[in-house]
Order: structure tokens, then sequence, then C-alpha cells
């Protein structure tokens, strides 16, 4: 029996799967106007990929009112983002075919997510209760994206050296964890651009990305290291 030279896929959720940080957008906004305040675009940038707890006390800062209960906040977070979930999650271009293709090619899956597990419940009824072999949420693990602990969560659980896993992500934040995971990391960013960097490959879509092109970043990656860059024409 043939072994697949891509031990497993670990996919990012918010922004990689489903377009779902302007739905996180919407409550962020929202739980900033309860304050009294505006969200700035800068600040709701360095949030994308975060943890939540995170994002609470960069929402604080902005608004220069420190003093707020970042659990007040996190609780209306997810009780309106959970809201917009049930209705509002669409699937990234190519995200849900590239899913479908990984499955059938027999390969292991992760969801790796800083999202909270009572959100991602509430997410897989779109995703796909059994699109992956093992779940790890952000409240889940002993350090959040961008440590590497997600990932090598994930890995740990598959049972997979994490040298031989894809991680796919969007964010600069998720990017620096799957990158210091020692994963393979393919980006397609969404919400804020990535810069380049060693061992991570850009794209523009997943819309082109099949099992073939994911194995290609295995062998790549055992090449003289290069800053691996690609765009669609």
């Amino acid at each position: 029996m043939t072994t697949h030279p891509v031990a497993a896929v670990l996919f990012d959720m918010d922004g990689t799967l489903v377009d779902s940080e302007r739905l996180w957008d919407v409550a962020l906004h929202e739980l900033a106007a309860t304050y009294g305040g505006r969200l700035s675009e800068a600040t709701r940038r360095a949030m994308v990929g975060s943890s939540m707890a995170t994002s609470m006390q960069l929402l604080h800062t902005d608004l220069d009112q420190p003093w707020r209960d970042p659990a007040a906040g996190i609780a209306f977070l997810e009780r309106r983002v959970a809201e917009l979930f049930v209705t509002g999650l669409e699937w990234r271009p190519g995200a849900l075919a590239l899913l479908r293709a990984v499955r059938a090619a027999a390969i292991p899956t992760a969801l790796v997510t800083s999202t909270a597990r009572a959100l991602v419940e509430v997410a897989l009824e779109t995703l796909g209760r059994d699109s992956f072999d093992v779940v790890v949420c952000g409240d889940e693990v002993s350090a959040t994206k961008p440590h590497p602990a997600p990932y090598l969560t994930a890995a740990g659980l598959l049972q997979v050296p994490i040298e031989r896993c894809v991680a796919i992500e969007d964010s600069p934040t998720g990017v620096a964890s799957a990158l210091a995971s020692g994963a393979a990391v393919l980006a397609v960013p969404s919400e804020v651009p990535l810069d380049e960097a060693e061992g991570l490959h850009l794209l523009e879509t997943l819309a082109t990305v099949d099992v073939e092109f994911l194995a290609g970043l295995l062998v790549s990656r055992d090449e003289p290291a290069t800053i691996g860059v690609i765009t669609e024409s």
C-alpha cells in the first residue's frame, strides 16, 4: 500500500475555509458601539487570527477603555457571532472543493482555529462534522496562535509528523503559528495582506489548488530553502 506524501492537511477556519471575518466585523463594531466608541480599522486588522482575549485587549486599548471587563466582551461576541454564523457563513473560493478532494484522497484532516469551541460547533453545521478527523479550538490548547501549540496539538492527535503536514492559513498570526510548528504552509490572504517569508507559499485563491499541489509543497521544502511565492496569472 502506497503512503501519500501528505500525512495530513490542517485547515484554519475563519477567513480560510469560510468568509467569517466579515461576520466578526459586524459583532466587533457593534460591541465597540455599545461602549460608546468606534473600532479603528488598524486595530481590527490586528485582531485577525488572534484569540478572543487578545482581541479584547486590543479593543479596550483602541477605545482608551482599559478598565473594561474582557469576559463581558467575549460573552457579547460569542452570542452575537453565533447568531450570525447560523445563516451568514459562506465558503471561501475553492475551499469546499479542496476539502472534499483531500477527504476523497483519504488524507487525514484537522480544523485548527483560534475560535472557541462553542462557536466552532455552530460553524460545523456548515463545514460538516465529518469533514475533519480532529478539531482543535482556541480555548482547548495551552497557547493560541501565533504560538505553534495549536498545529502541534492537531498533528499529535492525528498521530502524524508535523513536518509531513500542510497547514492552510490566511492571517499573519495563523501563518506564524503554522511556520513555527514545522508544517509546510500555504496561505491565501483574506482580510490582511501577508508578507513573503521563508517556507511560506502564497496564493491568491484556493480555487486552483488540488491534492497534487499540496504534495508538491512538501517536495519543494526538501529542496534548498527559498521563499515560495505563487500568484495567479
